[in-house]
């Protein structure tokens, strides 16, 4: 088991909500965006109210709260965007989880924390509103980039202000200000910033999975970190 997977399964109970869910009554639904899901065309990619639409439905039609999924994907969603494309090879290797849900879906801090920065990164593919907390627990420091915001999510931060354990400290937001796209919460974790503020990509080339996925280790371990309490009602 890596560092960060040891040091956040062995302060399970100290770890708090991301969104509000209660696994005795609530569902998730595993959302695939790779080229084995025939049933993203073209033409719901390229319309963003139609991709809106199919996930809502699909969330429907589950009976699920959320869709959930992401990390370590290779995706095809990406191609509705230049925003990840390079000459030499298209950005298209997921490094969060997504949290699939209606906008205006509040957003919980799991640990206390300090904003290390945060911006509006609006370009249609991007993250629209971001913000990005660094953690430290049990002597082990990280940040955590939440993408896909609202814009009001932004409004009253300041650098190293504090933010509490539980506290809502931002929403999903609607396509006009989250990049572009359905609205969704875009989860990373980041061990080293190299510098960066407001923003870190969540996609990379299929050549630097490695480099990439070892600085952004698995979001999955805190969000499954909360059902190890017996008592849990979070994700």
């Amino acid at each position: 088991m890596k560092p960060f997977e040891q040091i956040i399964y062995s302060n399970t109970p100290a770890i708090g909500k991301v969104v509000d869910f209660d696994p005795t009554k609530d569902k998730l639904l595993p959302l695939d965006f790779t080229s084995n899901n025939k049933e993203l065309t073209d033409e719901i990619l390229d319309d963003t109210d139609l991709f809106s639409n199919f996930i809502n439905q699909k969330l429907k039609d589950s009976g699920a709260c959320y869709g959930i999924g992401g990390y370590d994907e290779h995706r095809t969603i990406y191609s509705r965007s230049t925003h990840f494309d390079t000459e030499e090879e298209p950005r298209r290797l997921h490094l969060g989880v997504d949290i699939w849900g209606p906008s205006g879906t509040p957003v919980y801090n799991f640990y206390d924390a300090r904003v290390h920065s945060f911006a509006n990164n609006y370009h249609f593919g991007d993250y629209g509103a971001t913000i990005i907390l660094a953690y430290e627990i049990d002597g082990l420091t990280f940040n955590a980039l939440y993408g896909h915001l609202s814009a009001a999510s932004l409004k009253g931060l300041e650098p190293g202000q504090f933010i509490s354990k539980g506290a809502k400290f931002a929403e999903f937001g609607i396509q006009k200000e989250n990049g572009g796209w359905p609205p969704h919460l875009h989860f990373q974790i980041i061990q080293n910033m190299y510098g960066l503020k407001g923003d870190y990509q969540g996609v990379c080339k299929f050549s630097e999975r490695e480099k990439y996925l070892n600085n952004c280790p698995d979001p999955n371990v805190i969000l499954k970190a909360t059902f190890e309490n017996e008592h849990s009602t979070r994700f």
